[in-house]
């Protein structure tokens, strides 16, 4: 029995619950007070406009943060929700047969990506945030033969845990922002 022999079942990966999260409260902590403050300092761009495009943000957001992964018997694909549009965000599908390697590229923060390179030329990113990760290397080499034991997230856990911890920080600071809007509103 070769290693592209082995069946599984269709394996769903999600994004991390702790990356999700962790960026969608760093988004509302770095926006929410926007408008608030917009109001108190008479800033040209009204807050109902700020509001507008805070939520617009939100929901574009959250659409690149349902990305999933699916890997069966016949390959691994990236989908996202029937409700995201194709034109803002469009997965990928290939099949185990089309994978020649995994290639390694360094980011510019210093970090490692890794891209299938498929047989006629094409890059496709490995999603590196989903939860269980190292279950999906382990079925992506077990699939194509690809030797991946030095494959490793992009961010460990812990980073996000203290981006987290931080962002929960700027909450209280945007709460004491907003609470001194409104009064500073009230007293005007």
């Amino acid at each position: 029995m070769t290693a592209n022999s082995a069946n599984i079942s269709t394996s769903v990966f999600r994004l991390s619950p702790l990356i999700r999260i962790t960026l969608l409260s760093l988004y509302i902590a770095l926006t929410v007070p926007l408008p608030f403050l917009s109001q108190v300092t008479a800033a040209p761009v009204p807050p109902g406009l700020l509001w507008i495009g805070i939520g617009i943000g939100l929901i574009a957001l959250y659409a690149v943060l349902t990305e999933q992964v699916m890997v069966d018997d016949e390959g691994i694909q990236v989908t996202y929700p029937a409700w995201v549009p194709r034109f803002f965000r469009k997965g990928w599908s290939l099949p185990w047969s089309q994978i020649k390697e995994l290639k390694p590229r360094s980011t510019g923060q210093g970090g490692l990506v890794y891209y299938f390179l498929s047989l006629d030329g094409k890059a496709y990113l490995l999603p590196m945030r989903v939860a269980g990760f190292a279950r999906l290397v382990e079925i992506v080499q077990a699939k194509t033969s690809i030797d991946t034991t030095d494959v490793r997230p992009l961010a460990q856990p812990w980073m996000y845990l203290i981006l987290l911890v931080f962002t929960l920080l700027l909450l209280l600071v945007d709460g004491w922002a907003i609470a001194t809007a409104l009064t500073t509103r009230q007293l005007t």
